[in-house]
């Protein structure tokens, strides 16, 4: 299955490997080496790791907890505690290290494990999102058809979709659709 990359934010993108959350719920990591491909998609290491069904379970626990901080911040809710421990503890452990190469960014990964650096990464992502200034700018995709959560860095802060050329696009094609309809009602004579 393909990941989605439409979120503007490493964590929000990781809540997006859950597809139809309102309908179907298909997990797109179903094993260990999609989780490792879902890492390398999202250019935090090169090539797969070896991960066990350990990693993929804590990974899929942490996602879940941001998806529901992430979901709190769009609905006004109060953030459910668990969640707030479940993310702090996935940040434990040493994060991939950001290194400069040239004028690109590359990560190393620490001395410790692949799994939870990896892991650590993206929850370090959701508190530095959930704690910082963009908070208030996430935002669920209005389609019905899509519900991905992203972050609107638009400058005035009303981006409905996910992406302008994927939920956005195909909703201003059904508006124009619908406006320049022929007319139905006009009776044959």
């Amino acid at each position: 299955m393909a990941f989605r990359f439409r979120s503007g934010r490493l964590c929000l993108n990781f809540c997006a490997t859950v597809g139809e959350r309102w309908r179907g719920r298909y997990e797109r990591l179903p094993s260990p080496a999609d989780l490792a491909r879902w890492y390398v998609e999202a250019q935090l290491i090169p090539k797969a790791l070896p991960l066990d069904t350990g990693d993929l379970e804590r990974a899929r626990v942490v996602r879940e907890a941001i998806y529901r901080r992430a979901t709190a911040l769009t609905t006004a809710e109060r953030p459910r505690r668990t969640d707030q421990a479940i993310i702090n503890s996935a940040a434990q452990p040493a994060p991939l290290v950001p290194q400069l190469v040239n004028t690109k960014l590359r990560w190393s990964m620490p001395s410790e494990a692949a799994g939870p650096a990896l892991l650590s990464t993206v929850a370090r992502d959701a508190i530095d999102l959930f704690t910082g200034p963009y908070a208030g700018r996430v935002r669920a995709c209005a389609s019905d058809k899509c519900g991905i959560l992203f972050l609107d860095s638009s400058r005035p802060g009303l981006r409905r979709w996910c992406s302008s050329t994927a939920c956005g696009g195909r909703e201003r094609a059904s508006s124009y659709r619908r406006r320049h309809r022929p007319n139905q009602s006009a009776d044959p004579a």
